[in-house]
């Protein structure tokens, strides 16, 4: 790694950090970009070299939350043990919370809503249908997403009040269980 790419990386991690922390304190619509570069401690111009606008620096925090959430969580196929997935969902929340606070205030942006249809893709890529099921398999993989969503927020607002072990249980027998008795073949789509 060249020291240009180390200062370009390290000055996207203080946007980043300064985006967080400001969201953190006051709505996302009422930051400018000259708040989050004095955060920063970076010159304004040095955003615009990275970004277009917040909306871009707000992206890419989610989807850096997205490829970890992707590479951590094995798939839920119809073999894998949904209160393991559960609990490694949970563990994550637990050490980016804050990041995870952050992205749950901005739940009706258009990017946490191009996120939610990007998960229920991947569900549905992964996932056949149980025929006859009075539940059509789009609106079972929303559910999954949004409920467990909703579950998250539920569980970041009460102060966490169970730890991430008993959570994935909590999604397995109320979320994933449930819908995938109603909706989902115990086969996947590969086989």
């Amino acid at each position: 790694m060249t020291t240009q790419d180390r200062r370009v990386k390290r000055t996207q991690q203080l946007l980043v950090k300064a985006l967080i922390a400001l969201t953190l304190e006051r709505e996302y619509d009422k930051i400018t970009i000259r708040d989050i570069t004095e955060r920063a401690e970076v010159g304004y111009a040095t955003f615009f070299r990275h970004y277009p606008d917040k909306d871009a620096l707000l992206r890419d925090v989610l989807d850096v939350v997205l490829n970890e959430l992707m590479t951590r969580l094995p798939d839920l196929s119809a073999h894998s043990d949904a209160a393991i997935v559960g609990t490694l969902l949970f563990h994550y929340v637990e050490e980016h919370e804050e990041v995870i606070r952050v992205l749950l205030r901005q739940s009706s942006s258009s990017l946490v809503q191009e996120a939610i249809a990007q998960s229920v893709q991947n569900i549905l890529r992964q996932r056949k249908a149980r025929p006859e099921s009075p539940v059509p398999l789009e609106i079972a993989a929303y559910h999954i997403v949004t409920s467990s969503i909703s579950l998250i927020q539920w569980w970041l607002q009460q102060g966490r009040p169970y730890p991430p072990e008993r959570m994935g249980i909590i999604y397995r027998e109320l979320i994933v269980q449930p819908t995938s008795n109603v909706a989902f073949t115990l086969e996947n789509i590969e086989g």
